[in-house]
């Protein structure tokens, strides 16, 4: 039987999606993958909807391939006073330290999910290629996106989860092992103990349903490339091997950081955004434990974080800044990205 031809489906020249990374990334590194033959990806859930206009704006006028727009569409919950009154209760010692005023942290969340709101905005663009991180939008915004000619892809971390992307109208499964940097896509459990490595899901998903499968989590060369192709992906999504390229935004500390002996110790934590995500192991997810019971839903944790962040980066410490790695980090190279695509692929 023939191998379904990804690449074809969606029209680019490899079947190789950089994944959308929020915080170290914008249009000019999606742009250097789309222009290099992949699949560029533009990050969402931390813009508003003028922000990701001029993102698409940018994107149509840099280049004619096919583009990724990725969203949040996580449950939105109340900001919880009490759960938060009793985290800075920890955190006093640090806002000591660094002299910030607990009473300007306001209760606005970071980042909001996708909505009608954004849907109006976008919907002029057609958008080819839309993903989602956490689930799927509600049926009626997701028959929005559909109805624009839009290919839905969404993340999956278990079995359960693929079957229900397929069952609720994704068009395609990013199946995301748990060497994957950056947030967790969870969203039909909360267990880290049903979390199971790239090569072990993938071709249990592979079996399982009959849509596009995507590889994510742990690729970073193309071995690993040819190996999860092997094992059943249609595709691959990378992240962290784009992290030192020339075309991502990632900090001068983040740099640092992914090239330092620091890079081979990463772990999931919930403390800096609320749900798990792996990243390397600094000074905030040793203080506070890397997961940590305490801290408040996603997306509010950040708001203490965030000015704790901007005071130590004041003084070049990367103690509260959140260093998102995958696992496999040790092969990231500081040259272009359309240079990393070619060896993904082989050329």
């Amino acid at each position: 039987m023939e191998k379904f031809d990804f690449a074809k489906w969606i029209g680019v020249d490899f079947p190789l999606i950089q994944a959308p990374m929020a915080g170290v990334q914008n249009s000019k590194l999606a742009l250097a993958v789309c222009k290099a033959g992949g699949l560029g990806s533009v990050p969402c859930g931390m813009l508003d909807a003028d922000a990701v206009v001029e993102e698409i704006k940018r994107m149509k006028e840099g280049t004619d391939k096919p583009y990724n727009l990725n969203f949040f569409c996580h449950t939105s919950y109340p900001f919880e006073a009490e759960r938060h009154q009793a985290w800075r209760i920890q955190l006093k010692p640090f806002f000591q330290r660094y002299g910030i005023d607990e009473s300007a942290l306001g209760n606005k969340a970071s980042r909001l999910p996708f909505s009608h709101k954004m849907a109006d905005a976008i919907e002029d663009y057609a958008p080819p290629i839309v993903s989602f991180h956490f689930g799927l939008p509600e049926p009626s915004l997701l028959a929005r996106v559909k109805g624009w000619g839009a290919k839905v892809f969404s993340s999956a971390t278990t079995l359960e989860e693929a079957r229900w992307l397929e069952d609720n109208g994704a068009d395609a499964v990013i199946v995301q092992g748990i060497e994957a940097g950056g947030h967790r896509g969870m969203f039909l459990t909360e267990s880290l103990d049903s979390q199971r490595p790239t090569m072990e899901l993938l071709p249990k998903v592979a079996d399982a349903i009959n849509l596009p499968v995507i590889a994510a989590g742990g690729l970073a060369i193309r071995d690993e490339v040819v190996q999860a192709l092997a094992l059943g992906a249609d595709a691959v999504q990378i992240g962290t091997a784009y992290l030192l390229s020339d075309e991502a935004s990632t900090s001068a500390l983040h740099r640092r950081a992914l090239t330092s002996e620091a890079a081979k110790n990463t772990a999931l934590t919930n403390v800096f955004s609320g749900r798990p995500a792996r990243g390397i192991i600094n000074g905030a997810m040793a203080a506070l434990d890397c997961i940590s019971e305490k801290a408040p839903v996603f997306p509010f944790a950040s708001i203490e974080m965030g000015p704790l962040r901007a005071a130590a980066e004041k003084e070049g410490r990367d103690d509260f800044t959140p260093l998102w790695s995958g696992v496999n980090n040790s092969h990231c190279e500081a040259i272009s990205a359309a240079a990393i695509t070619r060896k993904l692929m082989g050329i």
